[in-house]
Formats: C-alpha cells, sequence, structure tokens
C-alpha cells in the first residue's frame, strides 16, 4: 500500500514538474479582425500551444511534439525541415495579431521567431518572423518564414486594383514558401512549383587575365549557363546533402504583371544566400504563372551577381525582367 501511494506521488510531482516547466515557456496568443467567435478561440488555442511546444523543445534541445495539436502533416513537415537546419523559439510570451483572409483559408503574419544558430565556436540568434495559415475547420496548414513587413507592404500597396491585388497577395505567399523551401531544403515543393520545361539561368563573373599585348585589366564581365529543371534539381539536391544550413533571405522586391499574359507575373528579388561553404549576393528573377491559381508555376528562374568587382555594380538595366523572355 505504502509502494501504491509512493508512485501516486512521485507521479503527481513529475506531473506538476513537466506543467511548471512547459508554463515557463509558454506563449499565449490572440487573434483580431475575425468574427466567427468559435473558429476564433479555436485558432488561438491551436497556435498558442503549437508556440509553446516549439518553445518547450527548443530549451530541453529536443524536437516538437505534435501529438494533440491541430496541425496538418504538411505544416508538421515543414516545421521539422526548417528545425533540421536551424531550431527555433518564439521571441514573445504573448502575441497578438490580425487575421488575415489568405484565398480561400486564412493566415496570421509578423509571428515573433528566433533561430538558433550554431558553428564550431559559437550559437547565435538570429531574428526572423514566420506566417501561420489555417482554414476554415481552425486546422494550422501551413508554416513559412516571412518576408519583411517592409517589403511585403510595399507590394500590396504598389496597385489599387482588387483582382490585382488579390494575385499580389498569392505572389507574395508563394515567393515566402519558396524562400522557405530554400531554408528547408524541401526539394520536393521545389520540384511541383517549377514547369517541367522550366527555363534556368545562372550567371557569373569572369575576369580576364592580361596579356603582353594588353597590361589593362579588360572589364569584368558576366556570362550565363543554361540548365533544364531535371539538372537544376540534381545540383540543388547535392547542395543540399553537402550542406548542414542554408539561409536564403529577400531583401528588396519588385512584381511586375506581363503586360499581354494577365496571368504571368515577374518577379525580381535581390537574395542573399549563405550555406556552410558559400555565401553570395545578386538578383533572382521568377516568372511565374498564375493560370492555374491552386498550382501555380515558375516557367523562369535567372540568378545574376549584384557586383561586378570590388566596386562596381552590375548595370540595373541588365538585371532580367519580365519583358525579356518570350512567352
Amino acid at each position: 500500500m505504502k509502494k501504491l501511494i509512493a508512485k501516486a506521488i512521485l507521479f503527481i510531482v513529475c506531473f506538476q514538474f513537466a506543467w511548471v516547466a512547459r508554463a515557463q515557456y509558454a506563449t499565449e496568443f490572440y487573434l483580431t479582425d475575425l468574427d466567427n467567435a468559435p473558429l476564433k478561440e479555436k485558432v488561438q488555442q491551436s497556435i498558442g500551444k503549437l508556440l509553446t511546444e516549439i518553445n518547450t523543445a527548443q530549451a530541453n534541445d529536443s524536437q516538437p511534439y505534435f501529438s494533440g495539436l491541430n496541425i496538418s502533416k504538411d505544416a508538421q513537415n515543414t516545421i521539422m525541415m526548417l528545425w533540421d537546419n536551424t531550431p527555433f523559439r518564439c521571441g514573445e510570451t504573448e502575441v497578438i495579431e490580425r487575421c488575415l483572409k489568405n484565398g480561400k483559408e486564412f493566415q496570421v503574419r509578423n509571428i515573433p521567431l528566433f533561430l538558433t544558430i550554431k558553428d564550431d565556436n559559437s550559437t547565435q540568434d538570429k531574428y526572423q518572423e514566420a506566417v501561420i495559415g489555417f482554414d476554415r475547420n481552425g486546422m494550422i496548414t501551413d508554416f513559412h518564414l516571412a518576408l519583411a513587413t517592409n517589403l511585403y507592404t510595399k507590394i500590396l500597396k504598389s496597385n489599387q486594383a482588387v483582382s490585382d491585388f488579390r494575385y499580389r497577395q498569392m505572389i507574395l505567399d508563394y515567393v515566402e514558401q519558396f524562400r522557405t523551401a530554400y531554408n528547408t531544403k524541401d526539394i520536393n515543393f521545389l520540384n511541383q512549383i517549377f514547369s517541367d520545361d522550366a527555363l534556368i539561368i545562372t550567371g557569373k563573373v569572369v575576369k580576364a587575365v592580361p596579356t603582353d599585348m594588353n597590361k589593362f585589366m579588360p572589364d569584368p564581365k558576366v556570362i550565363y549557363t543554361k540548365q533544364t529543371k531535371k539538372e537544376y534539381l540534381t545540383n540543388l539536391t547535392n547542395i543540399f546533402k553537402t550542406n548542414k544550413r542554408i539561409n536564403v533571405i529577400f531583401d528588396d522586391i519588385n512584381v511586375i504583371r506581363h503586360p499581354a499574359k494577365p496571368n504571368f507575373y515577374g518577379v525580381t528579388l535581390k537574395q542573399g544566400y549563405t550555406s556552410d561553404r558559400y555565401s553570395d549576393v545578386g538578383y533572382l528573377f521568377l516568372l511565374w504563372d498564375f493560370t492555374n491559381e491552386d498550382a501555380p508555376k515558375i516557367h523562369v528562374r535567372t540568378w545574376q551577381p549584384e557586383m561586378l568587382d570590388q566596386y562596381t555594380k552590375l548595370p540595373e538595366e541588365e538585371i532580367f525582367q519580365v519583358e525579356d523572355f518570350d512567352i
């Protein structure tokens, strides 16, 4: 009898300790601008529990545990792929954000995260914001890294036409998912988003060597190589395998609708890329086709270096734009 009582006391103590430990890392989430009270309460609970679980896992140097959480498999997989790259935690004990309509579903933005970046000599936290999507049943269906708020707002406000606004919102959402796919090494998403006949163009600066006949250093120039979708994704898969961490950021963005094809948009981004072995800064151009809004495709991807040498930038008129490609 005494053994049973002792076991019961031990169980209660362990349970209370676990509850206190979890409460220590709790994040409360509050949603505004959603009139459906039952859905609002359900989403607040779901996102709050998810952020708390993420905080607890990061503090315990473990992995998030999704049992009992109202979250889709796709969202779970994205979190785990991001976690394998850089574990993270929510930066606040209380988060209050607006509910935004996103097509047939909803999303909340500006979720503050700190990504834990470790190398051989140090550990540092890097601030980043996340986007969480959910459906009409309150299930979390999406989790991805966000563009900077100023960039996102800039594009949304650049055209007031309602239909164009809707497309711009979709484009920004997919651009964020596109970026997250590199950070999470999600080759399956990239395989889906590129069209089968996608054109991949990569620029590289070439500097000629002075000769006896020409003592002056010739101007550097950019040469371009073309790849098929299969070639590009094969090379990218190898890069993903040989690098523990990949970080892609977008510092600037410009969205232009094709003048003759209303469902086609050209997106130009200034991209920073960092991996274990390599880093660069350049201009990324993506030609998106939203003819099928549920399954948009990228037909063209180009990358050009920002700098030709230490002092010379790539001329602005040489940066690829939507009118440079025949559709």
